[in-house]
């Protein structure tokens, strides 16, 4: 509890498959790329969701991130239309239109909170992507509004005991869930009922979705909670990125100005478009190396049958946990590991990577069906930044990582400046 990063970390000194104790719950941690494959590609199917899913599932809910067996099949079936290329496209115009009023609202010389700020623009685009009609927009609000709590408080709330969920210091928790959940609950029976489900936004996908095989569409309770997960698990990615992309380049200037330099090139000086996400290579890997460095801290699986996993035989019922975070930060497989160095994911030197150590969405058919949106929402969002202000830290605060889903910081204190030039 005093340092579970470097905890996580050290794990892979001990071994490759290293049972720690938490409490009177004995855990098994997968600390090499190889393990980790083995129980989420591999050998999947004798896994469902470990404990930390069972205790976010009364929560959230039993959307894709916490369903298990047929359910989750036949949702991500379901829901995999929702992220195709050119649905995906259709969001972009909201995405940039949000990341301008952002860098629009900003003044030269303003002190911002980089991480409440950025949370605050992936939030809002979220909801409004997911619920684009009038009646919708009371849902962004609340979402807007209660999301924040909810996410802060997320992991230490699943992580205690089931006997203390009754305690005052969870209040501001729960009240926040019940809003959240209550005001979607409303809204997609409004939508189905209005006959507005044919808009441009994912609650209209999600409503319209039918089984190729038995023509079922989901009900609205199940809409309902993949609205939840994909809130949940969009959001804080997205942000937490954005924050440390943003401090990594404030203490780089010279990769923010190459930055720049292609942004204008691409875009030409115009808005980000769909097509230029691409060609954004080097703020792509600026991406890519944040989040290697402070990506997801801690995903569970449990044993549904006994099953050997490295050469151990674990029985039915074992708790298998993993860290993405530290797996990429193993200095055997990377360099310099807690070194920013966006040049790690030029093509050539990726290639030299073991391709089962380069994780950050999970793998296996429960890698997270959104990675796409999350990287064209974090691209839009970083080029509009980057293109129109110079961001200094301020100096009197040092962001430091702090547990939750991702390693966030705790504060990204902040002063922005015109750009002049590159």
């Amino acid at each position: 509890m005093r340092g579970p990063l470097a905890f996580m970390r050290s794990l892979r000194e001990t071994g490759e498959f290293v049972r720690v104790d938490i409490g009177t719950l004995p855990v098994c941690f997968a600390t090499s790329p190889a393990l980790v494959n083995e129980v989420t590609v591999g050998k999947a199917r004798s896994f469902e969701k470990g404990r930390l899913f069972q205790r976010v599932r009364p929560l959230v809910g039993n959307g894709l991130a916490t369903a298990d067996g047929e359910t989750h099949r036949r949702h991500r079936r379901l829901m995999q239309p929702m992220f195709h290329r050119q649905q995906i496209a259709g969001y972009v115009e909201v995405m940039g239109r949000n990341a301008d009023a952002l860098a629009n609202s900003w003044t030269a010389g303003q002190r911002i909170e980089v991480h409440r700020e950025v949370t605050s623009l992936t939030i809002r685009t979220l909801a409004e992507t997911l619920f684009s009609t009038q009646i919708g927009q009371q849902a962004v609000s609340t979402v807007s509004r209660e999301l924040p709590v909810v996410m802060r408080n997320m992991l230490m709330r699943t992580a205690s005991p089931k006997l203390l969920d009754g305690l005052p210091l969870w209040r501001s928790f729960d009240r926040a869930t019940t809003n959240m959940r209550s005001v979607i609950d409303r809204l997609v029976v409004e939508t189905r009922r209005s006959g507005q489900s044919d808009q441009p936004d994912l609650l209209s996908v999600l409503l319209a979705a039918r089984d190729a095989d038995t023509g079922e569409a989901l009900t609205d309770e199940e809409v309902r909670d993949e609205l939840v997960t994909i809130l949940f698990a969009g959001s804080e990615t997205t942000a937490s990125v954005l924050s440390w992309a943003l401090h990594h380049l404030s203490q780089h200037p010279e990769i923010a100005k190459a930055a720049v330099a292609e942004i204008e090139e691409v875009t030409e000086g115009k808005s980000v478009a769909f097509a230029d996400i691409p060609q954004l290579s080097l703020v792509k890997r600026v991406l890519d190396e944040s989040l290697r460095l402070h990506g997801v801290v801690l995903l569970m699986r449990r044993a549904l049958e006994p099953v050997e996993i490295g050469g151990f035989r674990i029985p039915a019922g074992t708790e298998v946990a993993f860290s993405l975070y530290a797996l990429h930060r193993d200095p055997e497989i990377y360099p310099q590991p807690d070194v920013f160095d966006p040049d790690r994911w030029l093509p050539e030197r990726r290639a030299e990577l073991p391709r089962d150590a380069v994780v950050p969405f999970g793998s296996g058919n429960r890698k997270c069906i959104g990675d796409a949106f999350a990287w064209t929402q974090a691209t839009v969002a970083l080029a509009t930044i980057l293109r129109r202000w110079r961001l200094h830290a301020t100096g009197d605060h040092t962001p430091r990582e702090v547990l939750a889903a991702m390693a966030n910081p705790d504060r990204v204190p902040m002063t922005v400046h015109p750009r002049v030039g590159p």
